[in-house]
């Protein structure tokens, strides 16, 4: 598929499409070809190093950890095979520490590139772990479902379970806390600011469907004032103005990942109420799936949709325009 390449935006994206990476890169004529990259393994989710956009990961449906090291043209595995890894994080300060959460709730940590791994068993002491559970997918057991490291404090860890809890680890994992208050036990997405350490970002099921942190994770609030609905699916926060974040929510879950989606797709600025934005009037009738940001490109967002289209805006949300390729579908985007 091609179509010319707009200007400011990434030269490459990368999404999951029915269990396999998807790439859409930009040629030196500005035209884009979409091609598949790895398909096999079943990859489930991606991520990428925020200190080397070269490197990247996926987590695997019983095939572990893939990694490329060009920008996703090719990939080999990892490690952790055998295990169903749903959630990724690389360190912001040591790109040699990994994290991995697994499906039933378990987490991993590497601390030489993925060469090697162990469990971080204290995870598996959580308090009240004993009622995690989750309807999303047979075996109806919770998962690892977010990951997220702090940018100033290297040390903390959060970690948001669907579906049971938010728990939160100020010493590398080794330790974790019970559900951290206000945040939502059904977690859905899970994000440090891309700078600012004390703002966390989450999209659940429970509650009002978004939560947010100002201390870091330590404590939250669910502001739902403006929101018509109430299930989180993603967030993201714009890169240089942290209190500007964005929500995507349904009715619920059939509204969210059936074939006939109900999404609405909000912004707060500030502290205000909830205002809505997107390409089409509420409710559009594709989910965003993947909400991304770029490092210092304020009022940058794109959106990864149900059907595989991205969706850019320059000015936070008050303007849109369709990227000229099609993902197949918007899981875990990367834009790169």
């Amino acid at each position: 598929m091609n179509g010319k390449r707009t200007s400011s935006v990434p030269s490459a994206f990368l999404a999951i499409d029915n269990r396999r990476v998807v790439r859409a890169a930009c040629g030196a004529d500005g035209n884009w070809q979409v091609d598949c990259v790895l398909d096999g393994p079943q990859p489930v989710t991606l991520a990428a190093d925020p200190s080397n956009p070269n490197r990247l990961y996926a987590g695997c449906q019983g095939h572990g950890v893939f990694t490329s090291a060009d920008r996703g043209r090719t990939w080999h595995s990892l490690g952790l095979a055998g295990r169903v890894v749903k959630a990724i994080a690389v360190s912001p300060h040591d790109p040699r520490t990994i994290y991995a959460g697994v499906k039933p709730a378990a987490l991993y940590k590497s601390t030489d590139g993925g060469q090697s791994w162990f469990e971080l068993e204290g995870f598996r002491r959580i308090p009240f772990r004993w009622w995690w559970f989750s309807p999303a997918e047979s075996p109806f057991r919770a998962y690892v479902n977010a990951l997220a490291v702090s940018p100033t404090e290297p040390e903390v860890v959060l970690a948001g379970i669907e579906l049971g809890a938010v728990v939160l680890s100020r010493d590398g994992g080794r330790t974790w806390s019970a559900h951290v208050r206000g945040a939502i036990r059904d977690c859905h997405d899970l994000k440090f600011h891309a700078g600012n350490g004390r703002w966390v970002y989450e999209a659940g099921g429970t509650g009002s469907g978004a939560a947010v942190s100002a201390d870091g994770g330590r404590t939250w609030r669910q502001p739902k004032a403006g929101l018509a609905k109430k299930y989180g699916v993603v967030c993201a926060a714009d890169p240089e103005k942290p209190e500007v974040w964005y929500v995507a929510l349904a009715p619920g879950p059939g509204k969210a990942y059936g074939q006939n989606v109900a999404a609405y797709l909000y912004r707060a600025s500030g502290g205000a109420d909830w205002e809505p934005i997107g390409w089409q009037p509420h409710p559009m009738s594709a989910m965003p799936r993947a909400l991304v940001t770029c490092p210092g490109a304020a009022g940058h967002l794109y959106v990864g949709t149900t059907y595989g289209d991205v969706w850019h805006t320059a000015d936070y949300g008050d303007s849109w325009q369709r990227l000229p390729f099609n993902l197949g579908g918007g899981l875990s985007l990367l834009a790169l």
